[in-house]
């Protein structure tokens, strides 16, 4: 295997200190980008699952109160003796208000942590192109090690730009 050997006029050279150095500095942000996308994406997954749960508690309330519904339905359509069932149909009637009450309250949480979702996935998807852009940009700056054509470092600070404008975009939101 040939060994890589660097020759003292190619790493005194200006150029390639500048080109490493924002090759580094794209790195440290592509890194950053990175983790925060991941972060977005985990948060957007535990509000997606909260929401879920807080739904399937809504709808295990409301089918309490429509079970409290049809038991007060059948007690009246039986028409047994109001001094017999009395105490029967006002507790039912107090376990159906208070599964709506409760079923109004879980909804609105549950629409809540659905905003949160969304805004979370909205958020991962402005840090998931800022890594593409970086990654991008990387690419293309290394590529000037190989080629010593000064365009791609160029190219590669335009398209790291862009991700880092993209990236903080996202923090905005």
């Amino acid at each position: 295997m040939a060994e890589l050997e660097i020759s003292p006029e190619v790493a005194n050279d200006p150029m390639n200190r500048r080109v490493g150095l924002l090759v580094s500095m794209v790195s440290i942000l592509l890194s950053v980008f990175t983790i925060t996308s991941h972060r977005s994406h985990t948060q957007s997954v535990i509000h997606r699952t909260e929401a879920n749960d807080q739904w399937a508690f809504y709808q295990a309330k409301k089918i309490r109160e429509n079970s409290s519904d049809i038991a007060l339905s059948m007690l009246a359509s039986l028409g047994t003796d109001p001094g017999k069932s009395d105490a029967t149909v006002q507790k039912l009637t107090a376990a159906r208000d208070k599964y709506a009450n409760d079923a109004k309250g879980l909804m609105a949480d549950a629409q809540r942590k659905d905003a949160e979702s969304e805004v979370e996935e909205h958020r991962a998807l402005y840090y998931d192109v800022a890594e593409g852009l970086l990654e991008l940009g990387l690419v293309l700056c290394s590529l000037f090690f190989l080629s010593r054509n000064h365009l791609f470092p160029a190219i590669g600070i335009v398209a790291s730009i862009a991700g880092i404008a993209v990236g903080l975009l996202g923090f905005r939101l």
